[in-house]
This record gives structure tokens, sequence and C-alpha cells, in this order.
């Protein structure tokens, strides 16, 4: 079976071409791939499959071989695969009415990023996606995605705190109170803003956050230190796959957060520890995420 490796600011997954490979269990392909001692090594395993709503359909497995609905990081690999690889367009009048509502505000948005590639959609398990290549080279260059509007519903995450929206709430871990802001960007998050990154022990929070009782499908766990208005330093603790170099989507509800707590602008650099992403809030509601999609290798793994 052939397979690519590729990352998105240091969040690295292995790519399947399901137009051309089949996978009878993903799953566990998941965890024996994704090991980063006995197999490739990865944050997980994406499926790039046929699709009869876009031009390609992205099937997201963790590295413990759960399913995730959605990878910000993942998604912009998955449109930058399937540019280089010639796996679009497929025209059709459904097709083309989609790309139409789905990319307007993207297109607007990466107006002023220079040579953009026509928008290529992506269903996910959150929804169709639309995103546009930054023109760069065949194995590297930056992709903006249209990650859609954020979900701060604490039923829809889900998580059982209260109240209408979960914003700066207290939280006890481990007989420590923190104060967390929950939102779902395709996939659930909790966002804890800290005065003093290198203070997190994320190794023991991280879990416990992920595993929490109020989070009955468990969370991506994000700490967040802002730098300035505009700019914000994260770790990440993501469902499945543990410590991350960036998490996308992660990077998003950063964002997100910060509005809602007064601490950041609603453009922002979020530096990660495998790189950085640049996050937009729109005016009409959508998020903007702009960042690095590099293939890294190919290569054959045994039946």
């Amino acid at each position: 079976m052939r397979f690519t490796k590729m990352h998105g600011a240091g969040n690295d997954y292995i790519y399947v071409n399901a137009f051309a490979e089949t996978v009878p269990d993903a799953p566990a392909l998941a965890r024996r791939m994704a090991d980063r001692h006995t197999g490739v090594g990865s944050d997980g395993l994406i499926l790039i499959a046929p699709s009869d709503r876009a031009d390609v359909r992205m099937e997201m497995y963790n590295a413990d071989g759960s399913r995730g609905r959605m990878c910000g990081n993942g998604l912009r690999c998955v449109v930058k695969y399937a540019y280089d690889h010639g796996l679009t367009p497929r025209p059709g009048r459904l097709h083309e009415s989609a790309v139409e509502s789905a990319s307007r505000g993207l297109l607007q948005h990466a107006a002023g990023a220079g040579r953009v590639s026509n928008p290529i959609l992506v269903e996910t398990d959150a929804g169709i996606l639309a995103a546009v290549v930054i023109a760069d080279g065949p194995l590297t260059g930056q992709v903006c995605a249209d990650v859609g509007v954020p979900e701060l519903n604490p039923a829809a995450i889900p998580t059982t705190l209260p109240g209408d929206r979960v914003v700066d709430a207290p939280l006890n871990v481990e007989g420590q109170s923190l104060r967390v802001t929950c939102v779902s960007t395709g996939s659930a998050h909790v966002v804890i803003f800290v005065d003093d990154l290198g203070a997190v022990n994320l190794p023991r929070l991280g879990p416990r956050l992920e595993r929490h009782p109020v989070f009955p499908d468990r969370i991506n766990a994000h700490f967040v230190q802002a730098v300035s208005r505009r700019e914000a330093r994260v770790v990440h603790w993501e469902r499945g796959s543990g410590p991350t170099l960036a998490c996308g989507t992660g990077a998003c509800s950063v964002c997100v957060a910060g509005v809602l707590t007064g601490r950041l602008d609603r453009e922002v650099t979020v530096r990660m520890p495998g790189g950085c992403l640049d996050i937009a809030w729109g005016a009409d509601g959508h998020l903007y995420m702009t960042g690095p999609a590099i293939e890294v290798f190919s290569g054959d793994w045994p039946a």
C-alpha cells in the first residue's frame, strides 16, 4: 500500500490515496503505522477518498485508532495533496453551487495572499469545507482554509459545564483550579489561558483534561500564553494522540477563546512548538486558517 507522510506546522499524519488504495481496517492500520517506534510514526492516519458531494472526502483517525471529526492541519494537507496529485476538480451542477457558497468569503480573505488555486472542497465528518492553495512548489506551500463558524453551545461540544457558553469557567483538575473556555471548530476543544506557558505540566494536566468527566466524548486541551493582542503561544494535548507539535482547529479555538475573554484580536498568529498558523475570525463569523502543508516522503507499507 502506497502512503505519503505530510505535516502542517509539525502536526504529522500518514495520508493514503483511497482513490487508488483499499484500506479494510483503518483504525488498526492507524495504530500500527502511527507508532513512532515500530511504524512510520505520526499523529494519526488520514484517508483521501472519493466523494459524491465534494472534490475529495477526508477520513481522519487518531494515533490510538479513534475516529476524529476534523483536523485543521490535516485538512490543509489533504487539499495540498489533492492539488499536487490531480484529484480535482470534479465538476457538476451541485458541486459548482457548493463551491460558490463555500468559497465566497474564503476568496475574499485570501485575496491578498498572491496567486491562489481554485477553491477545493473537502467532505469531512464536520461538514464540507473549502480551501485554496497559495501556490509555491510541488512539495511545499501554504493553504488557506475556511474552517466554518465556531460552535459555542455546550451540548454540541459536548460538555456538561453549565451555561449558554463556557467562557473562563472554573474547573477543578486534580486539585488545581483552572479557568476554561470551550469551543468546537469541527472538533471539541478546551482552552486555558496562563501567565507562564513554561510552568504548565502538560503530561499531567493534558490527559486529565482529555478524560475529565465534564467532557463525555473526551476533548482536545490547549494551554495559551497571550504574548500580545495579535500573538499567542500554545501547547496542545490532542484527544487520542497526546502532545502534538501543532493543532489547526485548536489554533482556531484559541482565537475564538481569546476574543471571547478579551485577550486577543480577531486576527492572530498562533505560535506552536512545530510552527505558526495565522487565524482570522472574520466578520462573516467564519474562521480562516492559513499555514504550511508540506509533503515529507512517500513509501510502501506491506500488506
